[in-house]
């Protein structure tokens, strides 16, 4: 029988439980506490699957639940990062958070119907995916660096072209890998994660 509460999945529930005191300390203008927690939960990303893959401890929870944790904490993160209200020197626009958002929606959605539909596949997360996923995480942390030294930068403009331009290209070459694995089940699909 294979444990569920390994030190890997015990790493990815203290990253979502870190969540909401990113956002209580954003929220509270404490920008230099807020990167900290993230830049702390970016470490047991790091860290649990490090644990999952050398110590033995992959389990099919963890499988699900670190991706969720991640998602949850993007998330998260570009909607407080995008709300105007919020006093910040720099935002992420609401149009690049709808865009990321609703590029996961629509990923979730057609592997829910694809299996459902078709059959179950193996959906790994693309190269592509990966680098977009890391963009969208450095983005994060240079918007959240200058809010906390309070100055803008061309560099919190680079990270959010570049995540446009990541989220078009990954979302393009999801749904071509996704038409290829929907017509031939052995061809094993890679998608955007």
């Amino acid at each position: 029988m294979t444990r569920v509460f390994t030190i890997a999945n015990q790493l990815t529930l203290l990253r979502m439980l870190l969540i909401p005191a990113f956002v209580i300390l954003t929220l509270y203008g404490e920008f230099g506490w807020a990167l900290a927690v993230f830049a702390f939960a970016g470490l047991t990303d790091l860290l649990d699957g490090l644990a999952a893959r050398t110590a033995g401890q992959k389990s099919e929870l963890g499988a699900w639940l670190d991706p969720a944790a991640d998602k949850l904490l993007l998330v998260t993160t570009f909607i407080v990062l995008t709300i105007p209200t919020i006093p910040l020197t720099n935002h992420l626009p609401a149009w690049l958070t709808i865009l990321v958002i609703s590029r996961d929606i629509v990923i979730v959605v057609v592997v829910a119907i694809v299996n459902l539909a078709v059959g179950p596949r193996t959906f790994t997360p693309s190269l592509l995916g990966k680098l977009t996923t890391a963009t969208f995480i450095l983005t994060s942390v240079v918007v959240m660096f200058y809010n906390y030294r309070q100055e803008q930068s061309v560099v919190v403009a680079a990270g959010i072209w570049l995540s446009l331009a990541l989220t078009l290209v990954s979302s393009a070459d999801y749904m071509f890998r996704m038409r290829r694995l929907i017509g031939d089940p052995q061809a094993g699909g890679q998608v955007g994660r």
